[in-house]
Formats: structure tokens, C-alpha cells, sequence
């Protein structure tokens, strides 16, 4: 039986598959105010807010694509949808503006776009001093297809941070349920729920093949694009112990199931580099449920913080009943969306070395589209010199450029101990031709690959000589700018 909150009432499901998305049962049960349109996280037109009770700092409302949850995965949580914004006195300020503004168009988006306004307005980085391009990334996961974008925006302006004083805000203060661990099974099919590594255990030793999920933000993919379905799901999102986020003035531990909206607030005082990788890896609704440790299992080639990562020089913690073992991230991608992973074990953290101010520093993704955007290359870029501009430290990582995120080493062996000039690094680029062998795809040509692997190196020489980290400009329009 899956039991949560919808719309301010209990709920009880008891005969739902587990691969049932909250979309797909929402429609069912007749809350049709949530529209299907990509089924893939894309267009936001199911945006329904969650409410997040392991935040740092509290509990926060997100918006959250629907299609991309699975039913279990709401097991004592408190969800509102279009349905339940408006009271007896009226429309919800996040409604009302989009009125006001004339911000509806054919009315298919919107839905979505109220469910992407409703969390900023509970937001308390959204105020009137916020920088624009906070509302932009607010709204970056809604489609409007009418391009109606103008008077969405300012419906967004209106209430973005106003916070009122109104039931949705109360309910962030509210006792969150002691959860409970959930087993649910129909037609054959569990999906298990615990709520400790030490409930975990157990379920892992019984099902040593089930499928392990967070976010769902890639497993959901499966389910609404190639109808997957297991025989056993163990969700990982209700253990608190995998959420934590701990910095110290040398490093910071980042706990695998921290989301990847929650490390990005976080980075843009405490590593800007990753704030800026983070800035285009995704829409806020996926980043509201997208994790780290989910990025870096998935083992993707292209995963798009693993090439910063790596140029930081991290270390995963992997956590079994048997205990804790640290590796190089170096050494945890092993082939083709392959890990270090044993049976039995489980990403449970990510320790990073945080560089000092004279590191330079460099985090880029290109991609085909600015967002919502698979990268055809990533990079990540770490060097230090000496009194005398000799290079002392460099760790040069990239993704897209070969079967796993990998470090360009015949690179870096060509700039140790030389000094950091234009001259040695054009020198030393033409080492990535026997670093990689990028593949053809549909994203781009290995030519391409290979000539984009090259110009980062470059920029990033130029991008630093001033300061070692170049910050975004207020505007940015992506990681990478010209002029």
C-alpha cells in the first residue's frame, strides 16, 4: 500500500504497478489538470510540486516532472497539483498572475508553468534582487508553444520569492510522517522503499539483482519510453544518510543522494566551477530530482559531472553491509557504463578536494541546444604553477571523448613542469589526438569532437590568464562565450 498526501488529502494505492509513473495514475484518477506532452522531461507540462523534507535547511517545495516519478516513490510524501492551488478566496498568486499577465495561451503548458511559479514563489533566493537568469533557469524545463514566454515571465517576476503567508507556506513548517519502510507488490512485481542503510542491507542481500533508484530521472526514461519494467526496485531516495552535504575549508563530502538543485546552491559560493557546470546540465524540475550519485552509476560518457569531478580530483566512498571503501574517481569508471560497483555495494558518497584561489580553473559543456541538452563534449580543467609559471598540477578531464569520462594523461604529461603559456598549450593540444578516439553519432562527428577537445583546451588558457576561475557574465548565455 503506497500512502502520501495529495492536494491536502490522504491517499492509499494498494493495487498500482510499481513502474506506474505519478503522471500516468494522476490522469487515471481523474486530476487531468496535470497534461502529458514528451513523457520525457523535457516540455514540463506535468510539473506538480513535491514537498522535499530532506533539504538542507528544511523542508522546500519542488517542482518535479511527474513523468519522470514513480508512484512508490511518493510513499509518505505531500504533493499538490493544478487542482489544489486555488481556494474559497481565490486563485493562488502563482494563477493569478499568469491571468494578470496574460501569460496563458493555448492553456496546454500551463499547468505546468503555474506548478514551475508556484515553487518560486515559496523560494528564498527568488527576490526582487535575485539575478535574472535565476527566473530563466526557473522556467527553463516549461514549454510554451505558443511563445508566450514575455507575460510568462512576468507572471514569473511578479511572485518569484514573495512568499505569503498562506497554507503551502505553513505547510514547509509542518512534522514531516516518521517514515516507514514501504514494500509494495503487484503482479509479481516489488518496489521496496527503506529508510537506512541499515534497512537497505538486508534488501540487497535478498535481492542481489534488483534495480536500484534515486531520482528516476533516467530510470523513468526506460519506463515511459521503452515500457521496462523489473522485478524488483529498491529506492534509495528516503535514506537521509545519503543526503548529506558537508563542507570544510579543505574539502566537501557529498552525499549521493544529494540533489543536484541542492549542490548547485550550494556551489555558486562553495565551488563556483561546478555551479557553472551545473548551470546548463539540466532544467531546475530535473535537477530537483536528479542526484549525483544517479549521474555517476549511469556511467555515461557523457555524464556531465564527471569531467569536473575528475579534474578535482575526487574520491567515491562505496558502502556495503561489510563497511565503507574509498577509490579515485579515476578508478570507478571501469568500461562502457561500467563501475567499480561490487555486488552488494552502493555509492554512498563523493569526497572533493576544494582547490585554492590560484588554481586555475575551467568547467565547460557543448551541446546542441543551450537547454535541456545532451553534451557532444564536456571538460573539466584543473592546473596550478609555480613562482615562475611553471606548471606544477594539472588534470585535464573530459567527457564524450571515449567509452567512459576519462583524463586526457599524454596531455598533462606534455604540460608538466612547462611553462603555462600560449605556446605550450597549443603544443601540448595536439596530444588529445592520442589521448581519445572520439566516435561518429548522431550528436557529432569524431572530427568535431576532437576539434571542440582542442579549442576548450585553448580557451581555457585564454579564459584564465586574468583569473584563474572567469565567472559567467550577469547575462550567460551558456559555459562557453565569446567576446
Amino acid at each position: 500500500m503506497i500512502r502520501f498526501t495529495l492536494n491536502g488529502r490522504p491517499v492509499a494505492v494498494d493495487q498500482a504497478a510499481p513502474t506506474t509513473t505519478l503522471l500516468d495514475w494522476l490522469r487515471a484518477s481523474g486530476h487531468t489538470g496535470t497534461k502529458e506532452g514528451c513523457a520525457e522531461g523535457d516540455c514540463g507540462a506535468c510539473c506538480v510540486a513535491v514537498r522535499d523534507e530532506g533539504a538542507p535547511g528544511g523542508a522546500r517545495w519542488r517542482a518535479e516532472n511527474s513523468c519522470l516519478v514513480l508512484l512508490p516513490q511518493l510513499e509518505g510524501r505531500t504533493l499538490v497539483t493544478v487542482e489544489g492551488l486555488a481556494t474559497a478566496e481565490g486563485l493562488h498568486p502563482a494563477q493569478q498572475a499568469m491571468v494578470d499577465t496574460l501569460g496563458s495561451q493555448c492553456g496546454y503548458c500551463t499547468p505546468g508553468f503555474v506548478m514551475s511559479l508556484f515553487e518560486a514563489t515559496y523560494r528564498e533566493d527568488l527576490g526582487k534582487d535575485a539575478a535574472s537568469w535565476r527566473l530563466d533557469d526557473q522556467l527553463a524545463g516549461n514549454l510554451c508553444r505558443c511563445t508566450g514566454y514575455r507575460p510568462i515571465r512576468e507572471a514569473a517576476e511578479r511572485v518569484a520569492g514573495t512568499r505569503p503567508d498562506d497554507a503551502f507556506k505553513a505547510a514547509l513548517s509542518e512534522e514531516a510522517p516518521r517514515p516507514a519502510v514501504l514494500s509494495h507488490e503487484t503482479d509479481g512485481e516489488r518496489f521496496l522503499s527503506p529508510t537506512s542503510l541499515a534497512e537497505l542491507w538486508p534488501m540487497l542481500a535478498e535481492h542481489p539483482d534488483a534495480t536500484l533508484v534515486a531520482g528516476a530521472t533516467d530510470l523513468g526514461l526506460q519506463v515511459t519510453k521503452r515500457h521496462g519494467r523489473w522485478p524488483v526496485v529498491i529506492g534509495l531516495e528516503r535514506i537521509g544518510a545519503l543526503r548529506r552535504l558537508e563542507a570544510t575549508e579543505e574539502s566537501v563530502l557529498i552525499g549521493a543522494g544529494v540533489r543536484l538543485s541542492d549542490l548547485e546552491e550550494w556551489a555558486h559560493e562553495g565551488l563556483p566551477m561546478l555551479a557553472r557546470q551545473l548551470r546548463y546540465f539540466a532544467a531546475r524540475s530535473i535537477k530537483n530530482r536528479a542526484t549525483v550519485g544517479g549521474n555517476l552509476v549511469n556511467a555515461s560518457p557523457i555524464g556531465d559531472l564527471a569531467p569536473v569531478l575528475l579534474a578535482l580530483g575526487a574520491t567515491v566512498l562505496m558502502s556495503s553491509v561489510e563497511g565503507e571503501r574509498e577509490i579515485p574517481l579515476d578508478d570507478f569508471f571501469v568500461a562502457y557504463r561500467q563501475t567499480a560497483l561490487q555486488p552488494g555495494e552502493i555509492l554512498a558518497a563523493v569526497a572533493v578536494p576544494l582547490p585554492d584561489h590560484d588554481t586555475r580553473l575551467g568547467a565547460y559543456k557543448v551541446s546542441k541546444r543551450r537547454e535541456l541538452d545532451i553534451s557532444a563534449v564536456a571538460a573539466g580543467m584543473a592546473v596550478r604553477t609555480d613562482a615562475i609559471g611553471r606548471v606544477t598540477e594539472v588534470r585535464l578531464a573530459y567527457g564524450g571523448m571515449a567509452a567512459t569520462p576519462a583524463r586526457a594523461l599524454l596531455t598533462e604529461q606534455a604540460l608538466m613542469g612547462e611553462p603555462w603559456t600560449a605556446e605550450n598549450v597549443q603544443r601540448a593540444a595536439a596530444f588529445l589526438d592520442h589521448d581519445f578516439t572520439p566516435i561518429d553519432d548522431h550528436r557529432s562527428s569524431a572530427w568535431y569532437r576532437a576539434t571542440v577537445a582542442r579549442n576548450l583546451l585553448l580557451g581555457f588558457f585564454d579564459e584564465t590568464r586574468e583569473n584563474p576561475l572567469a565567472p559567467l557574465r550577469a547575462g550567460h548565455t551558456g559555459t562557453l562565450e565569446v567576446g
